[in-house]
């Protein structure tokens, strides 16, 4: 198996070293700040909650990955799809380790919380499947299962992190701005996937739809907002509406998504308009001068 930081004919990929760099860096700013006494008066907890944060950011990325790849059109991308996954998982696994350390390594009483609390049972079970994909993320694997059942293996990501999003919002209690931004996030992700497969990739990788999309996603983020607080919290579901409307209040989750949505779109825009430019410069250039 080469090193992470070689392609598939083992020369060295400055892509792939990249990816690998800045897949360590939260694990080494946790494990430095747990060394010089930084992470609170609770330093396994604070673990416990970064690491599982990260595995989350990173399943997310890892999904985002061929929207990403459509949209730029950057094929290369592909490259370090599974890099990304496999560190979802190794994170998810600190993530448990930490809340064994919290617990003094009594496995007895951390099985038993897993089967009793439903959202560590929903954790436990994005655990599991985040083993399986790594487990089959190699290319012995996928020759060994052959490429559809691979790729209908490897779609249980779609349900890992819509669970791991359930699994962070649930443990979140009052506090909730990250979990429904990456809720935001996991479902512009879907829609942009149903969106490319009924009406095609290029267009559902057009700037107007992608606008569309954001604006969409944006707005859904805003009502799941003003339901949650509504019905969840003594906040009345005005005053959560009226904090979104606010520009004083500072970017809420839906400004957040949109702004996001938005950027995105601006610039695939961008690199159409260059393409565009490209593609009516090219006879021009190609005439022999009069």
């Amino acid at each position: 198996m080469p090193a992470p930081w070689r392609d598939r004919s083992g020369r060295f990929s400055a892509l792939k070293a990249a990816t690998f760099a800045a897949l360590l860096i939260p694990g080494i700013a946790i494990a430095g700040a747990y060394a010089l006494d930084e992470l609170g008066a609770r330093p396994i907890e604070e673990i416990i909650h970064e690491t599982g944060q990260w595995a989350l950011r990173f399943l997310l990325i890892s999904l985002a990955i061929t929207p990403a790849r459509q949209i730029f059109q950057l094929p290369k991308l592909v490259a370090i799809r599974r890099m990304i996954g496999v560190a979802a998982f190794a994170y998810a696994v600190f993530h448990l380790v930490g809340f064994a350390a919290d617990r003094m390594f009594d496995l007895w009483l951390v099985g038993s919380e897993i089967v009793l609390r439903y959202y560590l049972t929903i954790g436990a079970g994005v655990l599991l499947t985040l083993a399986a994909l790594a487990a089959t993320s190699t290319d012995a694997m996928v020759r060994r299962l052959g490429g559809k059942r691979w790729q209908s293996l490897h779609r249980l990501a779609y349900a890992a992190g819509l669970f791991a999003v359930v699994h962070f919002f649930m443990q979140s209690k009052l506090n909730v701005t990250e979990p429904i931004v990456m809720g935001g996030c996991f479902i512009w992700l879907m829609a942009f996937r149903v969106l490319a497969r009924r009406s095609g990739t290029q267009k559902a990788a057009s700037p107007l739809v992608l606008a569309a999309l954001g604006l969409a996603i944006a707005l859904t983020t805003m009502l799941g907002e003003v339901a949650y607080y509504g019905l969840f919290t003594r906040i009345k579901a005005i005053a959560v509406l009226q904090a979104n409307l606010d520009p004083v209040n500072g970017l809420r989750p839906a400004g957040v998504l949109l702004l996001v949505g938005l950027g995105i779109a601006l610039v695939a825009g961008a690199r159409w308009a260059w393409e565009r430019y490209r593609a009516a410069a090219a006879p021009s250039l190609s005439q022999p001068a009069q």
